[in-house]
């Protein structure tokens, strides 16, 4: 297939790509700067360009939606205009040229009002009750490109659960800046069990959505290494694979969520240079448990993880810092 691909500069997006070459598709890879993977043709801008999205677009067989505004604080403005009405250019663009295959990759956030998430499925998403403006607004964005499923443009989405792997410049490089720093407590002991996806796998994961869509459009599914640990665990593990001290400090969970919230309030009349220390988002995400159940989809994707928990930490730690 022709595939265009949007966000392939980024950490999971350049993974994506080189799944899509390694698999013999013909890959365009649209994002504002070059994607760096071997075999792919790269075409400069931004999904809010329309016109740009329209060339892009043209003769292509599928579609990989990567691109999106990922972050813990910034203007409400800013995340609609990417996540949003980029997804709703970027559809409306693909029916046009005759696009058969869409795959959304979205996030579990989209379905997560702040309790725990223990070996559910994918929950419809909620805009409503989504937990900071980036879930918001990509459980808009998912909700807006299922409901453009069709016999003629199969849509699927697929959401990647914390992603990582060496080469993470975003949650690795910061779990283990602030563990150096002494800035990683545990939240109520780091007791819940979460699950993660390594970064080989959700690739495989997303490129599976695509060649399965005949059988799985209209539907999300949840993409993991189906290994739930509790994140105290989780955490050590990355600290000890990158040469750092594991956290040992713990706060209460309701502490944590307070200091997120007074931290929000904080950053929108004071945004620091990079992500806040913490958001409630952030303290439920590291309080609650949110582990899927994987079976559907295994089943309608056809597909499995290759690469463990522990292997993953293995190459992480076998990786430069």
């Amino acid at each position: 297939m022709i595939v265009l691909i949007t966000g392939a500069s980024g950490f999971l997006g350049r993974a994506v790509a080189a799944e899509l070459v390694a698999a013999g598709h013909e890959v365009r890879a649209l994002q504002r700067t070059p994607s760096g993977v071997a075999g792919v043709t790269d075409v400069r801008g931004s999904v809010t360009d329309a016109d740009l999205i329209a060339r892009a677009v043209e003769g292509a067989d599928g579609v990989v939606h990567l691109a999106a505004k990922v972050s813990l604080a910034g203007e409400a403005a800013e995340f609609q205009a990417v996540n949003v009405d980029g997804t709703r250019t970027l559809v409306d663009a693909a029916e046009a040229a005759g696009v058969t295959r869409f795959v959304q990759v979205s996030s579990p956030s989209v379905a997560h009002s702040g309790s725990a998430l223990a070996g559910v499925g994918a929950e419809r998403a909620d805009p409503e009750s989504a937990r900071g403006m980036y879930a918001r607004t990509k459980a808009e964005s998912e909700l807006l490109a299922l409901a453009r499923d069709s016999a003629s443009m199969r849509v699927v989405a697929v959401r990647p659960h914390l992603v990582w792997g060496p080469g993470d410049t975003q949650l690795i490089a910061r779990i283990v800046d602030r563990a150096r720093r002494g800035r990683l407590p545990l939240l109520s002991g780091g007791t819940a069990l979460i699950d993660t996806t390594y970064v080989e796998n959700a690739a495989s994961g997303i490129v599976a959505a695509l060649h399965r869509a005949d059988h799985a459009h209209g539907n999300a599914y949840v993409i993991t290494n189906g290994e739930p640990r509790p994140v105290a665990d989780l955490l050590a593990g990355i600290c000890r694979a990158a040469g750092a001290r594991p956290p040992r400090v713990s706060i209460p969970a309701a502490v944590g969520r307070a200091a997120g919230g007074l931290i929000e309030r904080v950053w929108a009349v004071r945004p620091g240079a990079d992500e806040p220390p913490m958001t409630r988002f952030l303290a439920e995400q590291l309080s609650t448990a949110h582990w899927f159940d994987q079976r559907q989809t295994r089943s309608d994707l056809d597909w499995r993880p290759t690469v463990s928990l522990d292997e993953g930490l293995r190459r992480l730690a076998a990786h430069p810092a």
